[in-house]
């Protein structure tokens, strides 16, 4: 078993059957039954205890719902009401739920999953065991066994609460996201009424395609698609070069009051984000104060013209507004230790603030921030508070974006989705699929943009 030491799953368990005692081999069908020849009770009987529970879920609840979720078909009984002759009443006939078939599939599935996973664990226990025997030694007690978990191995019973939640509140709901993309779940298919099915690549055909009778649905995702990019763009660079350029006036030398300009900052953060929102809303609002103090009745979040133009201004602006005070507290510290001596050689060289500014301070800045940079990109993309608490993603226009997509001219791809599935005709299936956008969309420029960075190629020039 030695040599099979450092090989792979597939490899441990082919070595295992192949040259371990009958021990081990009786763990492939009986879990714990190797721990059990070795007088190793409680473990065996933890081992068998997983064992017989699983079956009996898949036996008493499971196993009918994996079969249905594999068969084809989510479900093919419709609930309703069938006339009773002998009694003179409706009788309500309990059918297929094609949510709960989908969800209780997928929890199956990860339960089996995870039984597999402990099942290997139960061999790979058992074939440690032979190798220690063959080596002349002894099979571990149960106090040996607690005693290694509680210090070589202790990382395990301290991971295993989080592995738990990641499971049941990270991998089992991303689960069901991604195959509700598969499914045709909308508004004319909603349990317990109705039933949905599996489409295949149906959604995303329609998402993506620009022929044929989905081309205009296509084109209002490229167009969300676009703008959300340009926002994430704009929001996250403008937010950092503008508090950047106030940092560098405030550190200045010779300015006085600096702990007052960075106090009136930290205030400006205190105040909750959506409570500056509302407000900024109500002030931008056709009747709303900026109107009244100017005389005027422009439309600042609601204008139409030049693909909405105005209304995405001003998001931007009062983005600016509320993000701009968190890039000046985190600039402010970074600035204050950029090494003295950097900036004595450039003026002994003759080199001109603007040029010290772009030789000096912006590669230290981009080489601490990068992963902020990075961060803030990615929170924009999916930045629902500013779209949805200003505009709505409004306003509505049909002409670019079609009433039937359900989209509007300042969605993000994030708001859209929220859209999807709360208005009173939602499109999980569509939402799902766009979900997936977004997810792909966010950890592929994470990965390059930080693997291609400064920040990762040179961790150790700034320390």
């Amino acid at each position: 078993m030695g040599k099979g030491k450092g090989k792979n799953a597939i490899g441990t368990l082919a070595a295992a059957m192949k040259d371990g005692s009958n021990a081990t081999r009786l763990s492939f069908f009986v879990m714990g039954g190797g721990h059990f020849l070795r007088r190793q009770y409680a473990k065996g009987l933890a081992y068998f205890a997983v064992q017989l529970l699983f079956v009996l879920y898949l036996a008493l609840f499971g196993g009918r719902y994996l079969l249905q979720f594999f068969s084809g078909d989510l479900g093919t009984k419709l609930a309703g009401e069938v006339w009773n002759e002998e009694l003179q009443v409706f009788e309500k006939i309990r059918g297929d739920n094609s949510f709960l078939i989908l969800l209780y599939g997928v929890m199956t599935f990860v339960f089996a999953a995870v039984y597999v996973c402990l099942w290997y664990f139960n061999i790979k226990s058992s074939a440690h065991n032979d190798q220690v025997i063959a080596e002349g030694g002894r099979v571990s007690t149960i106090k040996e066994d607690f005693a290694e978990l509680l210090n070589e191995k202790f990382h395990i019973p301290l991971l295993l609460p989080p592995l738990v939640g990641l499971l049941v509140f990270t991998a089992l709901p991303l689960l069901f996201m991604v195959l509700i993309a598969f499914t045709n779940y909308d508004y004319a298919h909603m349990p317990p009424g109705k039933l949905f099915d599996w489409v295949g690549f149906r959604n995303f055909i329609s998402l993506f395609s620009l022929s044929g009778g989905s081309s205009a649905f296509a084109m209002v995702f490229l167009r969300v698609l676009l703008w959300t990019f340009v926002w994430a763009f704009l929001a996250t660079f403008s937010n950092y070069f503008i508090g950047l350029i106030i940092s560098l006036m405030i550190n200045k030398k010779g300015i006085r009051g600096k702990v007052f300009f960075r106090t009136l900052f930290v205030l400006s953060i205190a105040v909750p984000q959506f409570v500056t929102l509302l407000l900024m809303q109500k002030i931008l609002d056709g009747d709303g104060i900026l109107n009244k103090i100017l005389g005027t009745n422009i439309l600042w979040l609601a204008d139409q013209r030049n693909f909405s133009l105005l209304p995405r201004a001003m998001i931007l602006l009062v983005n600016i507004w509320i993000g701009v005070p968190y890039t000046i507290l985190m600039s402010t510290g970074i600035l204050m230790n950029i090494p003295a001596d950097y900036f004595e050689a450039a003026t002994i060289d003759g080199a001109s603030p603007v040029k010290a500014f772009f030789h000096i301070t912006l590669p230290y800045m981009l080489q601490i921030t990068t992963p902020y940079l990075i961060t803030q990109f990615v929170t924009n993309i999916n930045n629902f508070n500013v779209i949805w608490l200003l505009t709505g993603g409004g306003p509505v226009d049909n002409l670019y974006y079609g009433g039937g997509t359900q989209a509007q001219s300042t969605d993000l791809l994030v708001t859209w989705l929220y859209r999807l599935t709360t208005d009173k005709n939602p499109r999980y299936n569509v939402a799902a699929v766009i979900g997936i956008v977004i997810f792909a969309i966010c950890s592929t420029l994470s990965l390059l943009a930080y693997s291609r960075s400064s920040s990762a190629k040179n961790e150790e020039e700034f320390q």
